[in-house]
C-alpha cells in the first residue's frame, strides 16, 4: 500500500498524551495514528449500518427458536 503524508493540527496536550502513550510501548506514532483513523472509520460505518437495521421488523425469540427447532433447548 502506498504511503502518503497528511498534515493535521491537534491540541498540544493531545499530541503529548499520544507520544507519552506510544513511547514506552514502542509504538510508532505513525502506526498509532493510522490505526486510530481506521478504527474511527469502522465505527462510523457500524453506526450507519445500525441506523439502517434499526427499523427492520423483528420477530419474537420463541418464533425463531421454533423455526430453528430449538424450542425449549435454552
Amino acid at each position: 500500500m502506498e504511503k502518503v503524508q497528511i498534515n493535521v493540527r491537534v491540541d498540544a496536550a493531545v499530541k503529548n498524551a499520544v507520544e507519552a502513550f506510544c513511547r514506552p510501548r514502542g509504538v510508532a506514532l505513525n502506526h498509532f495514528v493510522q490505526e486510530a483513523l481506521v478504527d474511527r472509520l469502522e465505527e462510523l460505518e457500524d453506526i450507519e449500518d445500525l441506523k439502517k437495521i434499526r427499523h427492520e421488523p423483528t420477530r419474537p425469540l420463541a418464533d425463531v427458536l421454533r423455526e430453528l427447532e430449538l424450542d425449549g433447548a435454552l
